[in-house]
């Protein structure tokens, strides 16, 4: 499965296009702490004075020494707009004024996984031995709702027989149960047998670069449906920049230029969007089909 990283630039290949938009960009010569002002890079000229992207972090640079293969950022200048200041490794790729800044896609594709809940759940599962003097389990952290729960029958067939009686509380009392959630089961079990038990929960974000696909808890076949949840969020911001300000100057030059087409690119990702999410939902329905069964 993909890293974090990895979705992110597939996210941005679906917004700027394979080869459409080819941002200026250089590297460092040495690496930087996440105090450090001045930056030592390759070929400083392709630059200049404003914004650059390295790594998740923006900086503001106001000074370029072209002869001395450096640029400075002022005091205010590392962790430029509420991004975080950090270190970087030599040959980390700098970028002028990147298009769409990597900590903004990683947002969006963290909003993304938290918005296809409930229609895509994260999938998992628990065993515990039965207890006949225990009605009451509990269950990992996060838990919502039960997909199937069955125990391990004695004999060499080993089969596996499904629990029809039981009942979920996501809301636990977390004094007695620290994760929050239980389950209880009131069929007739062999003591000392496994129970298994299939849970769901919402999926979870990503935080550091290297965390893969895996760890959100969804199917590897959800992917896409991330990056384009995430696409048709950050693409109408391509526009900005193009929109007309509050002068005649302004409303002259948004007469000649064709009005937000980013936008229609955004309806386009939010209808494949739907598409995809509305597949992968009937998937996970086919894959865990709904199971009756008794509460006391």
């Amino acid at each position: 499965m993909s890293t974090f990283n990895e979705l992110v630039d597939d996210t941005l290949l679906y917004l700027l296009g394979f080869v459409g938009t080819q941002e200026q960009a250089t590297y460092l010569t040495s690496s930087i702490d996440a105090d450090d002002l001045t930056l030592s890079v390759a070929d400083p000229a392709v630059l200049g004075r404003g914004i650059i992207e390295v790594d998740d972090e923006l900086i503001w640079i106001d000074d370029t020494n072209i002869p001395g293969l450096a640029v400075v950022a002022p005091p205010y200048g590392r962790g430029y707009r509420s991004t975080t200041a950090s270190a970087h490794a030599t040959n980390t790729r700098v970028t002028a004024a990147p298009t769409l800044p990597r900590t903004v896609v990683k947002k969006a594709i963290n909003q993304s996984i938290q918005s296809v809940y409930p229609s895509l759940v994260a999938a998992s599962g628990t065993t515990f031995a039965f207890n006949p003097a225990i009605s009451t389990y509990a269950l990992p952290a996060g838990a919502k709702g039960i997909l199937s729960v069955s125990w391990e029958s004695l004999g060499p067939s080993r089969e596996w027989l499904p629990v029809r009686s039981w009942d979920i509380d996501p809301q636990a009392d977390s004094t007695a149960f620290p994760t929050g959630a239980t389950i209880s089961l009131y069929d007739a079990i062999v003591p000392g047998r496994t129970v298994s038990v299939s849970y769901y929960g919402e999926p979870q974000t990503l935080s550091s670069a290297s965390a893969t696909f895996a760890s959100t808890g969804l199917p590897s076949s959800a992917e896409d449906v991330i990056r384009l949840g995430a696409a048709y969020r950050v693409v109408p911001f391509l526009d900005m920049s193009h929109l007309p300000g509050q002068s005649a100057e302004a409303d002259y030059s948004s007469n000649q230029r064709q009005g937000n087409p980013a936008m229609d690119l955004g309806r386009y990702f939010l209808q494949q969007y739907q598409i995809r999410l509305n597949e992968e939902s009937q998937r996970q329905i086919s894959l865990y089909p709904t199971r009756a069964h008794f509460t006391r």
